[in-house]
Formats: C-alpha cells, sequence, structure tokens
C-alpha cells in the first residue's frame, strides 16, 4: 500500500515538473511580449480580473473538497456503484455552481470602474466587454471540472496536470501569435477562451471514456447520512473560502482601487516570477494529498504523525530555499534580466511578498493534512476571521503608506492560521501537543533568516551589473550555500534521515 502511494506521488510530480516547466517557460515569454506590445495598464487589467474571478470561485463552496475526501474510501474499495451515486450529486451541485457564478460575476459589472484607478485610454465598455470573457472561461470550466475528482482519488493527478500543461502550453502559443500580429487585448483573450473551451470538450469525452459509468443514469441517489457528511464539510469549508477570498483575492483589488492598477500589473509579474518557481514545490507537496488520505484511512495515528512530521520538515526545506534565493536574486532577475529597472517594486513590499511565500508554504502542509484527514469543521470561522482582519490592516494601512501596508494585512493574518492549524491537527489527528510543532516553526524560520542574510551578502557582488551568466552563477553559489548549511544543521535529524533512507532507496531501485 505504502509502496503505490510513493509510486503514484512520483508519477504526479513527474508529470507536474514537466507540465510546469513548458509552460513557466512559455508564460514569461508571453508575459514579457504582452508588456511590450500592450502596455502596463493593460497588464493590471489582466491580474485584476484574474484575481476578481478568483473571488467568485467562493461559490464552489468548497463542495469538491469535501467530495474528493468522501470519494477516497470508494475508490479504494472500488465501490462502483457508490462512486456513481457521488459523482451524480458533484454533477448537479456543479451545474449549479456554474449558474451561480455566472449571476454573481453579472452583478458585478456595474461596479467594475471602482475597482479600476487611472485605467488611461481604457474605455469602460472595454472593461467591462474584458471582463465578460473572463466570466465565461471562469463558469464554463465547472461544468467539466467534477470530473477530475476520480483520477485524483485514484492518486492520478498527473492526469489533470498533464491536461493543464497541455492547454496552458497550446493557449500561450496561440496568445503569442495573436499578440505579435493583431496587438488586440480582445483577441489575446478570446484566442485563450476557445483553446479552453476545446479543452473543456476533449476532457469531457475523455473522461467519459476512461469511466464509463459516467454516463450510466441509473446512479441512486445518496443516503440521508453522506448527504448530511458531505454537507457539513462544505458549511465549514464554506467558511474556509470565504477567509481565502477575502485574505489572499483581495489584494489585486485593493491595490487596483486605492492605488493604481498598473500597479496591480507590476505586483501581478513579480507573482509571476514567485508562483512559478514556487508551483515546482507545491506539486511536490500537493501530489501527496491523496497519498495522505489514503495513509489517514488505513494506517495508525503514531505512523500519520512521523510521515507529518517528515513533510513538514520537507517544506521548511524546500520552501525556504525558494525564499532565501527571491530574497536574493529576484529583483536583480525581474528588473536587469527579464523586464527593465522602471518594474521593480520596493524592496520593503518584495519582503514582505516573501514572508507571506514561506509562511504559506508551511500552510500548505497544514492545509493538505486536514484535507486528506477530511478535519473541515474545528477551524471553519478561522478564515473568515482572517480575512476580516487582512482587508482592515491592507485598507487601513495601503492608505498611510502605500503598498507595503497592503502585504502587512496578507502577513499578519497569514500568521493567525499558522499559529492555530498546528493545534488543530494536533488534537485531532494525533491527540497530542503541538508545542514541538511550535518549536520546530521558530527553529526552522531562525534559520531561513539567518541563511537569507548570508545567501544575500555572499552573492550580491554577482547581482551588479547583471547578466545571465552571472544570474546562472548566483543561482548555483545560493543552491550550494543554502542547502550545503542546511544539510549540515540537519543531517542527524531523523526527519533528514527518513527523506535520505527513502532517497536512497528509490535510486537503488532504478
Amino acid at each position: 500500500m505504502e509502496m503505490n502511494r510513493t509510486r503514484f506521488a512520483e508519477k504526479n510530480i513527474i508529470f507536474g515538473y514537466a507540465g510546469t516547466l513548458v509552460t513557466a517557460v512559455m508564460g514569461f515569454i508571453l508575459k514579457q511580449v504582452f508588456i511590450a506590445r500592450l502596455g502596463d495598464t493593460l497588464n493590471g487589467v489582466n491580474g485584476l480580473y484574474t484575481g476578481v474571478l478568483s473571488m467568485l470561485n467562493v461559490a464552489e463552496l468548497g463542495i469538491g473538497t469535501a467530495l474528493n475526501f468522501a470519494l477516497y474510501g470508494p475508490v479504494a474499495r472500488k465501490e462502483t456503484e457508490k462512486i456513481k451515486s457521488y459523482m451524480r450529486f458533484y454533477r448537479r451541485a456543479y451545474y449549479f455552481i456554474a449558474l451561480a457564478v455566472t449571476a454573481a460575476g453579472l452583478a458585478l459589472l456595474p461596479f467594475l470602474q471602482y475597482f479600476v484607478r487611472n485605467p488611461g485610454p481604457v474605455s469602460l465598455f472595454d472593461l467591462r466587454a474584458y471582463y465578460l470573457i473572463f466570466l465565461f472561461n471562469t463558469a464554463s470550466s465547472y461544468l467539466v471540472s467534477y470530473k477530475y475528482s476520480l483520477v485524483n482519488a485514484e492518486q492520478k493527478n498527473y492526469i489533470q496536470s498533464n491536461i493543464f500543461s497541455v492547454t496552458k502550453l497550446v493557449s500561450s502559443a496561440v496568445q503569442l501569435a495573436v499578440i505579435l500580429f493583431t496587438e488586440s487585448f480582445y483577441a489575446f483573450l478570446l484566442a485563450d477562451a476557445a483553446v479552453q473551451l476545446l479543452q473543456k470538450v476533449f476532457v469531457s469525452i475523455y473522461l467519459n471514456r476512461r469511466y464509463p459509468y459516467l454516463k450510466d443514469r441509473d446512479a441512486r441517489p445518496l443516503s440521508p447520512e453522506e448527504h448530511s457528511m458531505i454537507w457539513s464539510k462544505t458549511r465549514a469549508l464554506l467558511w474556509l473560502k470565504l477567509g481565502d477570498v477575502a485574505r489572499l483575492q483581495t489584494d489585486s483589488i485593493i491595490i487596483s482601487s486605492f492605488i493604481a492598477v498598473e500597479v496591480s500589473g507590476l505586483v501581478d509579474n513579480y507573482n509571476m516570477v514567485i508562483n512559478s518557481v514556487g508551483s515546482f514545490a507545491h506539486i511536490i507537496f500537493n501530489s501527496v494529498v491523496s497519498g495522505f488520505g489514503n495513509l489517514v484511512a488505513t494506517e495508525s495515528r503514531e505512523k500519520q504523525m512521523e510521515m507529518f512530521g517528515v513533510y513538514r520538515f520537507f517544506a521548511a526545506w524546500v520552501y525556504g530555499f525558494i525564499a532565501v534565493g527571491f530574497f536574493a536574486l529576484l529583483t536583480p532577475f525581474v528588473g536587469s534580466l527579464w523586464l527593465t529597472p522602471a518594474h521593480m517594486l520596493p524592496g520593503l513590499s518584495i519582503n514582505l511578498i516573501l514572508a507571506d511565500f514561506y509562511l504559506r508554504g508551511e500552510r500548505i502542509v497544514l492545509a493538505n493534512f486536514k484535507t486528506a484527514a477530511g478535519v473541515f469543521e474545528p477551524d471553519k470561522y478561522l478564515p473568515a476571521v482572517q480575512g476580516v482582519v487582512n482587508l482592515i490592516i491592507s485598507v487601513f494601512l495601503v492608505i498611510r503608506i502605500g503598498l507595503p501596508g497592503v502585504y502587512v494585512g496578507t502577513v499578519v493574518s497569514g500568521i493567525l492560521a499558522n499559529i492555530f492549524k498546528p493545534w488543530v491537527i494536533y488534537r485531532n489527528c494525533f491527540g497530542k501537543s503541538p508545542a514541538g510543532y511550535y518549536a520546530g516553526t521558530v527553529k526552522y524560520a531562525a534559520v531561513n533568516l539567518a541563511l537569507a542574510l548570508l545567501v544575500k551578502l555572499t552573492v550580491s557582488p554577482l547581482v551588479r551589473n547583471m547578466g545571465w551568466m552571472k544570474f546562472a552563477a548566483a543561482v548555483i553559489l545560493a543552491a550550494l550555500i543554502y542547502n550545503g548549511a542546511f544539510i549540515a544543521l540537519f543531517a542527524r535529524t531523523k526527519e533528514f534521515r527518513e527523506i535520505y533512507v527513502r532517497v536512497l532507496d528509490r535510486l537503488k531501485r532504478k
């Protein structure tokens, strides 16, 4: 059983990496050409609407996560009739969600001008037309996305990753050609919508063939107990969704509304780099969620706690490495190699964004384990509290200190989850005190902060008048210093030894 979990996780990671690498390279090229041909204002509008439509995803209400959890058991036991019943429920729920997203999106249409400060030559008619194309893409995705729950419950997340990667690659290539030949934002958006629509048709046909019983009309309704379980977890996840929206998806709206839509685009440039590199880490940690679901269903609490400890240690290492690298090299990359000095952000804002990135890595570990274990209710109100805290602090400070104020709110509200979620997991999943977890958090954060200062001091001579050769040398030097120091500090820990043994074992089998 453990061998299957490891094999599926490896496959998910390998395919995820390949797709992410290709789409990231294409994405950087596309963004560079977009800014050069269409300008920073439309770049800001593009980033803003992505954030607005992400807000509307709250209509999903967490039902997808709740149902994925419900499917782990029936899929593992190959209970086809039970799977059909869940998928029948899922399909109907998602069709309703598509309508809800459309209605909510249309309700925002009259207020778009209040979200876009200093739109320059972009007319209100164009702002609304662009938005409707974004809305169509978002709402229509619900008509097929529910079918991915089956491949994910089978721990075959790579199928979804491959489809998304190919779609993104084709869409980016088509959009790049469209920008070069037309320099039209309308054509840019419509090209993506056409590719996305073709992908949805393909996914529906492919998954229907892979799971022929999805077309059966004889699925029995879920029992009252099963309905109750799903809605109980969905109600809890609704609060999670609302809080996540208020905390994570409002930054671009606050920036665009209180500062300028163009600044929202500058932030989006940085976020693209961070998210592109960070996605390689996310693939690792998200690829084992279904494996953790299987672990929780089949192993003892002691085994679960042991693997959780290894999981969070590895996250501190990986996310620490990325955050430290960004601390030393992100701004030189954006301002000297990829774009221009005019696209650089203030240092304080960047440091706050990176602090949140590192803390978010810890939260990903916590959230993934909670999801796999189906523990949604105990902290269901926490994200709503986070969202309120974030909005109050961000709006209050953006008026007084500008852009850094937005991210003070983001960091402070995020720390609330870093404090409370470990308590929920240790109490409900392990029956233990989280004191050891908090001590580990302080230890890992202190080590990563010290290494960030060391790496930046060491590579700073290389980033002056930086070219691609100097940048490559700086990346290699930063990697050697960070990983060498981290291994030296933690090589004797049981978490490091567990990772070492597993990697060595896999290499011997190849």
